[in-house]
């Protein structure tokens, strides 16, 4: 692995290198009464939410920002035949499919594929029941199964690339996600992380086989000696421990996790839906957050063990005080109104992606609180988004930085 490979002790260095994922046809496989089942509030239209994407895509390339793509790096990583056969093993046992019977047919026509990355595509797609004609076989069960029309689910919130897996300084966290539907996608990134080239030697500070959930929206790198983690719907605060004993260690800049408490709701899903960095001092924030907030800082004791502490007094002061910083400005989502604010959180409107000081990528739609941000100093590259936002997440959930610049 080149040392390279993997580079972020900032939510606001320069970006370098940035993981995306296109939305493919995983997002036709949506159905209204499944929806829940699968983490969706409405249907995205894919050809606009590919216009869309691809336009955001165009930002990062207009800068000389690197883009690669998930089911690029995937399809790298299974060069070798034996390993290609675990992943397929692996993904069709994720995928709940018990009878010997139905695997085999599962693998055949996955091997059928005439490239690893068309293979990775229909992975992601989900596979129709229609799909394989000799699926349902002879047996009474197979004829009363019942009307669900999926062998196995598609991934619709794939092109959220910040939750599977999280970069931090030069290592990674690898996730056990909250709910079943999204956990699938994180064998995306074990194969990436033991098997790509490029990146097979990454310093792991959190895997998937753990039991309590961490999600990439809920961690911030703030500096590189500080990182943030929500505690969130998603993320368990078990986990944040763990992670935080692996990555508070010698072999490391950092010195501290802040551990954030935020509301246990699907509104407030993750903290970077409420809370982002966009300048060395000023941060999004969405306005009912502020007097909620419960800060804990975990660092190692003189004793090598995780000691907690709880940070009284208003996140102004708790960020001051922790960053090192003279003066911190919160910048509220929709301002001063309730009603601006409500509808602009609803899409995103705290989800920034910093791509450098004072430089980020929005949703135009949110034009309340980009005009804020722009009286505030900070330079707004806006995106369309009347389908990507349907998916409840933001250019900062859309995107995972491989590599960023030092401060």
């Amino acid at each position: 692995m080149s040392s390279s490979s993997i580079n972020v002790y900032s939510e606001i260095g320069r970006l370098k290198k940035v993981l995306l994922h296109r939305p493919g046809r995983e997002l036709e496989n949506l159905m209204p009464e499944y929806l829940e089942r699968l983490l969706f509030d409405d249907i995205p239209y894919l050809k606009k939410a590919q216009e869309e994407h691809d336009f955001f895509a165009d930002i990062f390339r207009s800068m000389n920002i690197e883009t690669v793509y998930l089911e690029d790096l995937v399809a790298d990583s299974l060069a070798n035949e034996d390993i290609k056969n675990q992943f397929i093993d692996e993904y069709i046992e994720e995928a709940d499919i018990k009878e010997r019977r139905e695997s085999r047919i599962l693998k055949e026509f996955f091997l059928s594929f005439k490239s690893n990355k068309e293979m990775v595509v229909k992975m992601m797609e989900g596979i129709r029941k229609s799909e394989i004609n000799d699926y349902r076989g002879p047996r009474l069960a197979d004829y009363l199964s019942n009307q669900y029309p999926f062998i196995i689910d598609p991934m619709p919130n794939l092109y959220f690339t910040r939750d599977p897996f999280a970069t931090v300084g030069k290592g990674v966290t690898i996730h056990k996600m909250f709910t079943v539907t999204r956990n699938r996608e994180t064998l995306f990134a074990k194969y990436i992380f033991n098997c790509n080239p490029k990146y097979k030697e990454t310093k792991l500070y959190y895997d998937r086989c753990e039991k309590a959930s961490l999600e990439g929206g809920d961690i911030l790198v703030l500096n590189s000696e500080v990182v943030a983690v929500g505690i969130s719907q998603r993320t368990n605060p078990n986990a944040i421990e763990k992670f935080a004993s692996l990555l508070l260690t010698e072999d490391t800049a950092f010195k501290k996790v802040l551990a954030v408490d935020i509301p246990k709701t699907r509104a407030f899903m993750h903290l970077d839906t409420v809370f982002t960095m966009v300048d060395y001092d000023k941060f999004t924030i969405h306005p009912n957050i502020k007097s909620d907030i419960n800060v804990y800082v975990l660092q190692r004791d003189i004793e090598g063990k995780i000691s907690i502490t709880e940070e009284k007094g208003t996140l102004e002061d708790i960020l001051k005080k922790e960053l090192h910083l003279d003066n911190v400005k919160l910048i509220k989502c929709g301002g001063n109104s309730v009603i601006d604010a409500a509808r602009e959180q609803w899409n995103d409107g705290s989800n920034t992606l910093c791509i450098a000081p004072g430089e980020v990528i929005v949703y135009s739609r949110n034009y309340v609180t980009n005009e804020i941000l722009q009286q505030e100093g900070i330079k707004v590259h806006t995106m369309p988004s009347s389908e990507l936002s349907r998916g409840r997440g933001g250019p900062r959930c859309m995107s995972m930085p491989l590599i960023r610049e030092n401060l």
